[in-house]
């Protein structure tokens, strides 16, 4: 099926669009760009070169894909941004390319990024991954599956933030979120599990329940970090409990603090 592209947006005749792409009035694509099938792009959009936009995805008005990294040290060097299938980019929504540091920013499939959110050059974001209205990411950040953002989040730069974690609005990452963590206040503190959300995912009670007791060893079992790491290793691990040793091993910044009880 062929594409329904306005007459008054500007389309480059080098950019490979694929079958019932649709192109908004005065959307600007650049040379190298590659539209999946499917897919659309909106009004006002601007998708630059280096943009790699998968199958069925839905980039709304004025949102601004592959564009040009905020990075003093950016070169020009050829790089990329890559979108994954299914995934939706609401209005303004922002997504520099990499740099040279690691060639590609990429945002997996079936990702919700509402309106003004940005993600910044070098960021990896899953699948299935929502950042609410105005989410700020600096760069270098990662951000497993299914994760959730909360609304006016900033994350600063080289922050990980785990699988099925949640996120409340308006608070700031400093240091890396675990997987399954439900974290909010000022500073960021580890407020429990993401139950609600495991639930909704199918996990089992049983899995729940290790998850919980193993953040009980890390956080409340009078014990460092790398005592804890070290006591769940002895331990016959779910493969759940064995990402949180693993993530929380390979941690650069640090996790986030549990409450005060």
């Amino acid at each position: 099926m062929s594409s329904k592209i306005d007459p008054r947006s500007a389309v480059s005749s080098k950019a490979q669009l694929g079958d019932n792409v649709t192109v908004g009035p005065f959307a600007v694509i650049e040379d190298d760009v590659v539209i999946g099938d499917g897919t659309t792009i909106g009004p006002n959009a601007y998708i630059a070169d280096g943009a790699r936009i998968g199958k069925e995805c839905y980039i709304h008005h004025g949102a601004s894909i592959s564009s040009v990294p905020q990075d003093l040290k950016f070169a020009g060097e050829k790089t990329t941004a890559e979108i994954g299938d299914k995934t939706v980019a609401r209005e303004f929504v922002t997504v520099n390319r990499g740099t040279v540091a690691h060639g590609k920013t990429t945002v997996g499939t079936n990702c919700f990024m509402m309106a003004y959110a940005h993600v910044a050059h070098d960021c990896e974001v899953g699948n299935h991954v929502i950042l609410a209205n105005s989410v700020n990411m600096g760069g270098h950040v990662v951000i497993e599956d299914h994760a959730i953002i909360g609304g006016l989040v900033a994350i600063h730069q080289w922050s990980k933030i785990g699988c099925h974690a949640m996120i409340g609005g308006g608070f700031r990452v400093t240091k890396d979120v675990p997987p399954y963590a439900l974290a909010g206040s000022q500073p960021l503190v580890f407020e429990g599990l993401n139950s609600l959300g495991l639930r909704r995912r199918n996990f089992s009670p049983q899995s729940i329940a290790a998850i919980e007791a193993a953040y009980n060893t890390i956080y409340h079992g009078q014990l460092n970090v790398s005592q804890a790491l070290q006591k769940l290793r002895e331990q016959n691990l779910i493969d759940e409990v064995r990402h949180i040793v693993e993530f929380i091993a390979s941690s650069e910044r640090g996790i986030i603090p549990s409450f005060r009880r």
